[in-house]
């Protein structure tokens, strides 16, 4: 049995394995037929959720199960307008969770959307263009410049065949392809030159090849299946409030039972008063305002990102996400590398220079040349380089860009450091030798002004210094050797140029020509520069406890080379996919730590890195702009892709977009995340303890055997009206203080620590108490119940107020931090004008059973919340004593 992979066979093997006699006469119409109905279409497929299945799902929640039963309890109890308010909460909640999953975007479509459409194959002897969902594997394919590759292909045939392989491999650079065997059952998708793959573009030459696999077996079509089956993580915020949640509905449940067998036990109220008693408390004590908080503080955090951070945030949670990560997975290229290839360093004879300036912008000079002395060696080097080129460098719309190869395009941009653009040298061509795959050089014949005719060559150093050597015996090939093992070893690619002098008589190239000899001018090193600005960000991110893991699709030495000048940790340890794919679970999940560059990683190693990384219990962010990246982008608790460079693949598959491209942005993304984790925390810490106060009056008055004091419309009217005001003053709560040199918060670590729960139990208690008992004394002097009630009323809603200036920060309520959210004083305004409105207008007052307060009223219910404020103050203070004695 042959265990070899295709990759491994020779052509004679593949005929054979596929039971093809020549390769122009391809498999018969009858066997292609006969292996579509058998495989199927080469095509991927993809299923949504139906919109009204994820309607339906919003309401598998607890909360809205308990709201569900309190508004059918009081339909049955005929209080018509408690039982509509309750169900418009219900509608409001489930509207919020559909909006924000309905958004999510499909990425299997947009992979969908890369394969291509048409192929032409041999078949019966005939080369024929048909569907490329008819493709079948066996097939013989015909591929050339500008054509998407149909499938994947081990290739038989090729003349001169580049593959912009990127998106799959994230290697910025095409693909020189080969025909022969490789012997290695282990490559990486990058390192098998003899294979195309579907969905990449033939960017030259052209080439045949034996289709291998269709559909959902190719390298896209794993990918599909890996984005497909990978399901979307909880965040850390949605997982807290999920428990916090379940604990206090649960909780609700359990003393609502015990407080309705307590008063059937007692036979104090009837059976329909105490079940609106029961339901009332429900009501209350339910904090039905945290959904429509929690998503209008995310979602006012991620409009505030895309107008001020240029980030597009996709799905809410994930803005909190951020503020908890403890690793971001990064892409190399197009992330922290600019994806522009640049000419860094030159020598030429005993001369070396460096070149700043990174990307195809001709940003930069060549230091120490000054241009005014002239340096006829530099000069011939550029025009050279310059002229070996059949890429074209050109600025639309304020970027630059390349039409061609990136190796070349680093040439003109390295041109036009030294000559102004958009300058070009008097040569008119002659000839041209293309890059060949197997030569490996590219040359141009060409004429100056005066008729002299020169000839210039660029490409790989050990074919340009033979032809050195031929011309000149003493050519140093030691040392030059030596130069390009150093310029290897720093993770530079090395490009040699040279020329020849040429008689007029000369009007064509030739291989052989140019082995005759030439004159050698010198060497480039040339690198996919980092990303100046990231530098800085990763001290930042260091700095906030934040970890980066590099995984790229290049060679190892180039790889710690990157991350050793973006600084990413004091010691680069490298790992491949290939020893990943050798180790075990647990050596896998120890690796992911130890380890800060992934090199010649393949898409499923990006994914198992993401989620070995989240077994060992970090929060991780993966970053990257490839279809090779779409897996782990959806893995990862935070998948960022990058907006411009970014395949519509990698920004389906993520939760935030970054449209600047800039992994700088992180930073003050992880920022955000922090501040509006700790306003959302605040906004619970202030909210549980209100709604606790409602439960409690109501619990204190069933055990005290008395009337109700409030009604279940005016409880919701507490917890509802304050939610969508006074809550939302935490959304324009600025960062804390150092709030970037914490370090991330714990994953499953609680949301409430002991003292939060200690506080909110005693504020509930507090206002609750004090609520009744000026309740009880306005009807000892006579005042009606509904007063009364209205009255209690603003004394929650006061004591809310108050209490507001104690938790919104760690600082004193009275002191520089009094007036840093200028807009809590306008929400505060506008939640005072609806109690008025709730006190004093005929309409609110019958919906809500209210009356209007007089002056002695309203200084009470100020009181109360000046007492809150104190008692909390307090607090605060001796919590800051016993912290400065540790």
């Amino acid at each position: 049995m042959n265990t070899k992979k295709d990759f491994q066979l020779t052509e004679d093997e593949l005929l054979k394995k596929y039971n093809i006699k020549e390769i122009e006469q391809g498999i018969s119409n009858h066997q292609a037929q006969e292996k579509l109905r058998v495989n199927g279409l080469n095509k991927i497929e993809s299923q949504r959720t139906p919109k009204w299945k994820l309607f339906l799902s919003q309401f598998n929640n607890l909360i809205t199960y308990i709201l569900i039963f309190a508004a059918l309890i009081t339909l049955f109890l005929q209080h018509i307008s408690d039982s509509i308010i309750i169900a418009i909460v219900v509608v409001v909640n489930v509207l919020i969770g559909y909006y924000q999953e309905s958004n999510a975007s499909d990425a299997l479509e947009k992979i969908k959307d890369m394969l291509s459409t048409t192929a032409t194959v041999y078949r019966d002897g005939t080369r024929q263009d048909i569907p490329a969902e008819e493709v079948v594997v066996g097939d013989v394919v015909f591929i050339e410049a500008g054509d998407n590759v149909p499938a994947d292909l081990r290739l038989v045939e090729v003349d001169n065949l580049t593959i912009q392989e990127s998106a799959l491999t994230g290697e910025s650079d095409s693909v020189e392809k080969t025909t022969e065997k490789l012997d290695d059952s282990s490559l990486s998708t990058g390192d098998k030159t003899n294979s195309a793959f579907a969905s990449t573009s033939v960017t030259g030459g052209s080439g045949i090849g034996i289709v291998t696999d269709t559909g959902s077996t190719t390298e896209i079509g794993k990918i599909s299946v890996d984005v497909g089956n990978t399901k979307s993580r909880k965040t850390p915020l949605m997982k807290e409030l999920d428990g916090l949640g379940k604990g206090i509905s649960y909780l609700i449940i359990g003393v609502s039972i015990a407080l309705f067998i307590f008063g059937l036990y007692l036979q104090i109220y009837s059976l329909p008063v105490l079940a609106l008693a029961i339901v009332t408390m429900i009501v209350g004590a339910l904090p039905e305002g945290l959904p429509a908080t929690t998503s209008v503080v995310l979602a006012l955090g991620v409009s505030d990102m895309a107008k001020n951070k240029n980030t597009i945030v996709k799905t809410l949670p994930a803005v909190e996400t951020l503020g908890s990560v403890d690793v971001i997975a990064t892409d190399k290229t197009g992330t922290l590398t600019k994806n522009e290839m640049t000419v860094k360093n030159l020598i030429l004879d005993d001369v070396s220079y460096e070149v700043s300036g990174s990307g195809y912008e001709p940003v930069g000079n060549i230091k120490g040349v000054d241009k005014n002395n002239e340096n006829k060696h530099l000069k011939l080097f550029l025009n050279s380089a310059f002229q070996a080129n059949d890429t074209v460098l050109s600025n639309e719309d304020n970027r630059w860009e390349i039409n061609g190869e990136p190796t070349d395009g680093a040439f003109l941009t390295l041109f036009y450091k030294y000559y102004d653009y958009p300058y070009e040298p008097d040569y008119e061509e002659v000839d041209m030798l293309p890059f060949d795959s197997d030569y490996r050089y590219i040359a141009k014949l060409v004429k100056d002004e005066n008729g002299n005719k020169k000839l210039f060559i660029k490409g790989s150093p050990d074919k340009l210094f033979e032809m050195a050597k031929n011309s000149n015996e003493e050519f140093d090939l030691k040392y030059w050797n030596e130069k390009v093992t150093t310029m290897s070893s720093q993770g530079q690619r090395v490009v040699a140029v040279g020329y020849k002098d040429v008689d007029d008589s000369v009007n064509e190239i030739t291989h052989e020509f140019l082995e005759k000899g030439i004159s050698f001018l010198g060497l480039a090193g040339i690198i996919d520069p980092p990303r100046e600005e990231v530098i800085d960000a990763l001290k930042t991110m260091n700095q906030a406890g934040v970890n980066v893991k590099m995984i790229t699709g290049d060679h190892p030495k180039t790889a710690k080379a990157i991350g050793e000048k973006l600084g990413l940790a004091k010691e680069i340890n490298v790992i491949t996919g290939a020893e990943l794919d050798a180790m075990s679970d647990e050596e896998f999940k120890k690796a992911v730590v130890e380890n800060q560059v992934f090199a010649r990683t393949t898409p499923t190693n990006k994914m198992d890195i993401v989620k070995f990384l989240q077994e060992n219990e970090k929060v991780t962010a993966m970053t990257g702009d490839g279809v090779n990246d779409a897996p782990a982008l959806k893995r990862a608790d935070i998948g960022v892709a990058m907006g411009i460079e970014g395949t519509d693949v990698a920004k389906d598959s993520a939760d935030m977009i970054l449209t600047d491209d800039n992994f700088t942005t992180m930073s003050s993304a992880i920022k955000e995340g922090r501040r509006i984790y700790d306003n959302i925390k605040k906004s619970i810490l202030f909210l549980l303890p209100t709604s606790f106060a409602e439960g409690l009056i109501v619990v204190f008055t069933i055990l005290s055997q008395q009337e109700m004091p409030l009604q279940p419309s005016q409880l919701l009217w507490i917890n509802m009206v304050s939610a969508i005001t006074i809550q939302f003053s935490f959304i324009f709560e600025p960062a804390e203080k150092g709030i970037m040199k914490r370090k991330p918060r714990k994953s499953g670590k609680s949301l409430l620590n002991k003292h939060d729960v200690f506080q909110m139990i005693y504020v509930a208690v507090l206002i609750a108490l004090i609520g009744l008992f000026s309740y009880d004394w306005l009807m000892d002097q006579g005042v009606g119940q509904t007063i009364a009630s209205t009255m209690m009323v603003n004394i929650v809603i006061l004591g809310k107020i108050f209490y507001l200036f104690n938790i919104r920060t760690k600082e004193y309520a009275l002191s520089n931090e009094f007036f840093t959210n200028k807009k809590a004083f306008l929400i505060i305004g506008i939640m005072m004008l609806l109690q008025f409105a709730l006190t004093y207008i005929p309409f609110m007052q019958s919906v809500f059973k209210t009356g209007p307060m007089s002056m002695l009223e309203w200084i009470i219910s100020i009181g109360a919340g000046i007492v809150i404020l104190l008692v909390t103050e307090f607090d605060k203070f001796i919590r800051k004593q016993i912290n400065k004695k540790k």
